[in-house]
């Protein structure tokens, strides 16, 4: 799926860069590789998906932000009353941003 951050472009360089990433970066869950994100070998649900901004840079044209994205892992198959569970799950991701056309490339860094 293609992610495009046309806000958080606009907001660059400005304070309102972290909120406009985090809001844009929330509304579109269906578009981050949060299964990349999992734990436990479960479903990644993001419906209740929240995005803290720690850090953003520019070069080359690109603006790249690192990102701690919670969200929740359906975990099933144990056969347990409660089955299946919902965990709490976290990663890390890195947005990369084109200046040019708001295009933006996500990858889930390793721990």
């Amino acid at each position: 799926m293609s992610l495009h951050l046309p806000a958080a472009l606009a907001a660059w360089d400005t304070s309102g860069f972290q909120s406009e990433l985090k809001r844009e970066l929330e509304s579109r869950a269906d578009a981050l590789p949060l299964q990349q994100g999992v734990a436990q070998g479960g479903i990644a649900d993001g419906s209740n998906l929240a995005v803290s901004v720690f850090s953003a840079r520019e070069d080359d044209g690109t603006i790249h932000a690192e990102v701690g994205v919670f969200f929740s892992e359906v975990v099933a198959g144990c056969n347990c009353g409660d089955d299946p569970m919902d965990l709490h799950a976290y990663c890390v991701m890195r947005v990369s941003i084109d200046k040019a056309s708001a295009r933006a490339a996500v990858v889930v860094l390793a721990d």
